[in-house]
């Protein structure tokens, strides 16, 4: 390859890249050709983008994006995939597929996490964790739970008060009720 090509496809490729920091990395050689196809037609349906290219070209590319720790897996054949939701998302939707009966010699052969490099099981173990709608509603709902907490705290007590003037009033009233009709029923008697 020309060194002008070299240049047009890394430029491509970081086109392609984009913003991206977080990648997945898959060996796909054993896959049928069709059965690649089938897959790439299924990711990009999720948003999920996959692009086999030269390693030595890869690495350039993404040294320029600011991503270095691909470098140790980025060995043998290699698929970069990148995109979906996030990368815990991509993580267990590539893990998922990995493990069906049609791709089952699809490798995941590691990634890279806010600069940091995974290795298989740290991909396996990423696809096991909670993903960004998950970890959301936890922040959520840890947000809201000193704020429930006081509120019950607040309106327990001032339930119990309240119910304790309410029986009160309405004691004084049976008791007001009847010392209105005892006078009444005091002439009446004689």
């Amino acid at each position: 390859m020309s060194k002008r090509v070299k240049t047009l496809v890394m430029s491509e490729v970081t086109k392609r890249f984009g913003d991206t920091k977080d990648f997945l990395v898959l060996d796909a050689s054993k896959v049928t050709a069709v059965k690649v196809n089938k897959l790439r037609l299924r990711a990009e349906k999720l948003g999920i983008k996959i692009l086999t290219v030269k390693n030595t070209l890869a690495l350039k590319a993404l040294s320029e994006a600011g991503v270095t720790s691909l470098k140790p897996i980025l060995t043998g054949p290699s698929a970069l995939v990148w995109g979906g939701a996030d990368i815990v998302a991509l993580s267990k939707e590539i893990t998922k597929w990995s493990k069906e009966k049609d791709l089952k010699d699809l490798k995941i052969k590691g990634g890279t996490l806010d600069g940091q490099t995974l290795d298989e099981k740290g991909v396996e173990i990423l696809s096991k964790s909670a993903g960004k709608p998950e970890l959301l509603g936890q922040i959520l709902s840890l947000i809201k739970s000193p704020g429930g907490q006081l509120a019950a705290a607040l309106i327990g007590p001032g339930g119990y008060l309240s119910g304790q003037v309410k029986a009160i009033a309405e004691k004084e009233g049976d008791a007001g009720e009847a010392t209105e009709e005892s006078p009444a029923e005091a002439p009446a008697a004689s």
